[in-house]
């Protein structure tokens, strides 16, 4: 039959929730350091609890050398003469407990210390208890009570600890009150110095995940998969989830007959905003409806292997694609796992028109190489910001006039100077693409053309009035008009040719063919 001393550690573990091995251990501690206190002693001590009679039995354990010589601490070791007078069977190695007397000389002192020891050693062993029973519980939801409140902590009752909830687990559009039952989600749990520690959430995804699993049957035996929750307590809340029944409509299930299974859990958060979107594997297609209520133009993969997308969205969709405080993008960024850059179809088209202006400005021509353009006349464009070909050739009549110094007829010869480039230009690329034979027998009757005017004449070198008249520019238009009468001169014979009538039975010419004769 157990002792009274036993029955009471029995029940003191049952009531603390540990081993009662650990107590009787304590008990045995207890009695080592009260005994170790009272003989004011080095020796190696133990004690043992008979469980029959609840008496304690303290001694001194030594081991047994061969000689004194070889005994190095005598608080640890006896020589075997000295050991065999206590016990003639022990031998050398061995070890030797040594009875010391506890029974009535342990004083008021000694058992407050011993009581002091048994209660650390029990509080230690509640705090392993404790945390070994809620490491392995986290991520888990459970029921609590709110017990006090302490500055922005609320202190909850989850059994058998005491849970704390810091401000950035809590919602923000919640309260507490002493005595609610609120459902929580252990989030992790802390050693510290005063014991273990278990910090509960309320803003945790696992909560809201919980919550779907409750209020939707489909999702409880898994005929609807949550594969994503992106969340920010008080605010929004975002959820992807995939039906593997093509029967079964996943978004349509989470929301229920009237929106009843979502509003239900809308309560239960306190009026948070939950958006339910139907899960893609397709990045952009996912992108899309992660981005909802805004409409999304198109959607481009910029990066795979870094998870990066770019997203376009009509100007009017900016700001709801983004959201308050970029709260929008930045869910649906959590929610895909994806880096999201939005822009709007204006920033986009600048982007563009940026990348091509760079793209120009790598093939830019200066104005020198344009032959007819003097210098007086280059320094004036580039005063006004214009040092390209390209540039001047992209310009108006109008805005050249806007210039100081440049009138209408410089306009014109302008015009025609930049004309006469290009055309050179692509004379040159054609010229570069027929063979050698083929020019040859393109120059007809061997008559070479002639040369142009040199291209050192210039424009400046004379007032504006004589640069209108100049030979330069009377030179092109002869050249041209003399081309032009030539090109007639030929369409007309070749139209004489075609007009000519056949002769009649006769041999002579029809009446209209000896008229023209």
């Amino acid at each position: 039959m157990a002792s009274e001393l036993y029955n009471t550690i029995d029940a003191l573990s049952r009531e603390k929730g540990i081993d009662p091995r650990i107590v009787v251990s304590a008990v045995e501690d207890a009695i080592v350091v009260a005994t170790r206190k009272y003989y004011k002693s080095q020796e190696n001590l133990r004690a043992e609890l008979d469980k029959e009679t609840g008496k304690i039995r303290a001694f001194a354990v030594k081991q047994v050398v061969e000689s004194p010589e070889k005994v190095e601490d005598s608080n640890l070791q006896m020589a075997l003469e000295e050991a065999r007078k206590i016990d003639p069977t022990v031998e050398p190695g061995s070890e030797l407990q040594i009875p010391k007397v506890t029974e009535g000389i342990l004083g008021r002192i000694a058992a407050q210390l011993a009581k002091q020891v048994i209660f650390q050693k029990v509080r230690e062993a509640e705090r392993d208890t404790v945390y070994n029973e809620y490491i392995g519980r986290v991520a888990e939801i459970v029921n609590a009570t709110v017990k006090r409140i302490e500055g922005p902590d609320v202190i909850f009752d989850v059994g058998k600890a005491e849970a704390r909830m810091p401000r950035k687990e809590q919602s923000r559009l919640e309260s507490f009150a002493m005595g609610e039952r609120v459902r929580v989600v252990i989030a992790r749990v802390e050693k510290a110095s005063k014991g273990p520690q278990v910090v509960v959430s309320r803003a945790a995804p696992e909560l809201v995940q919980h919550l779907f699993q409750t209020e939707v049957p489909e999702i409880y035996d898994g005929t609807v998969v949550i594969r994503a929750i992106a969340r920010e307590a008080g605010e929004r809340t975002k959820i992807a989830v995939l039906s593997k029944d093509k029967d079964v409509d996943a978004v349509g299930a989470c929301v229920g007959m009237k929106g009843m299974r979502v509003q239900s859990i809308i309560r239960e958060l306190r009026g948070e905003k939950i958006d339910i979107i139907e899960y893609h594997e397709d990045p952009v297609t996912f992108a899309e409806k992660a981005l909802q209520p805004a409409k999304v133009s198109r959607v481009t993969v910029l990066d795979g292997s870094d998870k990066h997308l770019e997203v376009v969205v009509d100007d009017s969709q900016l700001s709801l694609a983004i959201g308050k405080k970029g709260q929008n993008v930045r869910l649906a960024a959590k929610l895909l796992g994806w880096k999201i850059d939005i822009k709007s179809e204006e920033e986009k088209r600048q982007e563009v028109e940026q990348q091509m202006s760079a793209l120009v400005g790598q093939t830019a021509t200066p104005l020198e190489n344009v032959p007819g353009l003097g210098e007086g006349l280059i320094e004036k464009l580039s005063a006004a910001g214009i040092t390209t070909v390209e540039a001047l050739a992209d310009m108006t009549p109008e805005q050249l006039e806007a210039i100081e110094g440049i009138g209408p007829k410089t306009v014109e010869k302008i015009s025609l100077a930049v004309n006469n480039y290009f055309s050179s230009l692509e004379g040159a690329e054609e010229a570069s693409a027929l063979p050698e034979t083929e020019m040859a027998e393109g120059a007809p009757g061997g008559e070479g053309v002639e040369e142009a005017p040199a291209s050192g004449e210039n424009l400046e070198s004379v007032p504006e009035a004589e640069q209108d008249e100049g030979t330069v520019v009377q030179d092109s238009a002869e050249a041209e008009q003399a081309e032009s009468a030539v090109g007639e001169e030929i369409a007309a014979q070749a139209d004489h040719s075609e007009e000519t009538l056949p002769e009649d039975n006769s041999g002579d010419k029809v009446p209209e063919q000896k008229e023209k004769e």
